[in-house]
């Protein structure tokens, strides 16, 4: 091929591979971040004025008197009041220790039982539908047997936080798995992974959308069962979430009881918006799914 023809064609090679990279340049303009941080606000707030508006409307209708059902007024008052004194914030840090370290163990048992099933087809046959029947199963039937297992105590607590969340997120990392490309696999076995550097490098990053969902809906399991345990097995000496709302119940203060009943609604916010909010946007931004601005 002569010199000139050579030249062209590179030259027309290297145009081309210009533009195929800028189409993985985004030229989407930066969202200032005060835009960007009132675009995410401004639906919540509108979303909690609602929220308000049909709490007062239904406390106005006259359907419950105000001993069973008060107004947002004077629970977020007390919510305050609460917040002020500084029993909430205990009561919050002993019931987020206790969710915190049942959720880590469940994320470790979990991982290990899911990678296992997901990779060995005799375990998925063996005990693939006996996670899915321990994920269905209600937490609340388990503390008779914990009960008994631990006689009461953060024991019984504890065993039932981690096998309420432990199924979901094992079918999370199974789910996950299973919807990988079979081409990701071929590419880490030609590349020279093995088994572990596989699992590492190739099937954990491309099981991630999968992983992240059950480790969101292990938390929300996780969560719901540390309540019910907090309101079924008290603990002498540890004031906590659960403990607060018995206390309300069982002095009929529907006022108290409902601002600890907010403050577990926003306990529930902050942490899918700052945690898996995150993770999720994260996640589906390295993908690029996500336009760079948001």
């Amino acid at each position: 091929m002569p010199v000139d023809e050579l030249t062209t064609s590179a030259e027309a090679l290297e145009t081309t591979l210009d533009g195929l990279d800028a189409l993985e340049v985004s030229t989407v303009p930066r969202t200032p971040f005060a835009r960007r941080a009132w675009s995410a606000t401004w639906p919540k707030l509108a979303a909690l004025i609602i929220a308000l508006a049909a709490w007062q409307a239904v406390v106005a209708s006259g359907w419950k008197p105000d001993y069973a059902l008060a107004g947002p007024g004077p629970v977020l008052k007390e919510f305050w009041k609460l917040l002020a004194n500084g029993e909430l914030f205990h009561a919050t840090s002993l019931t987020m220790g206790r969710a915190l370290r049942g959720y880590a163990l469940a994320i470790l048992v979990g991982t290990v039982v899911g990678l296992g099933i997901a990779l060995v087809p005799v375990l998925r046959i063996a005990v693939g539908s006996l996670i899915t029947g321990l994920q269905t199963m209600p937490s609340i039937a388990w503390f008779p047997l914990a009960i008994l297992l631990f006689q009461g105590g953060e024991g019984a607590i504890f065993f039932v936080v981690v096998i309420g969340a432990a199924p979901s997120i094992a079918n999370g990392i199974i789910a996950g798995v299973d919807q990988i490309p079979p081409l990701h696999l071929r590419v880490g076995r030609v590349l020279g992974a093995k088994r572990l550097g596989l699992v590492r490098h190739v099937i954990m990053p491309s099981a991630l959308p999968g992983v992240i969902a059950g480790l969101k809906q292990g938390w929300a399991f996780a969560w719901r069962s540390l309540l019910a345990g907090e309101l079924l097995v008290q603990v002498a000496g540890h004031r906590s979430i659960g403990v607060l709302l018995d206390t309300a119940r069982t002095i009929n203060d529907v006022i108290f009881l409902e601002a600890v009943m907010i403050a577990i609604l926003i306990i529930g916010i902050v942490i899918d918006t700052l945690v898996f909010g995150a993770a999720e946007r994260a996640v589906l931004r390295r993908r690029g799914l996500l336009a760079s601005s948001r």
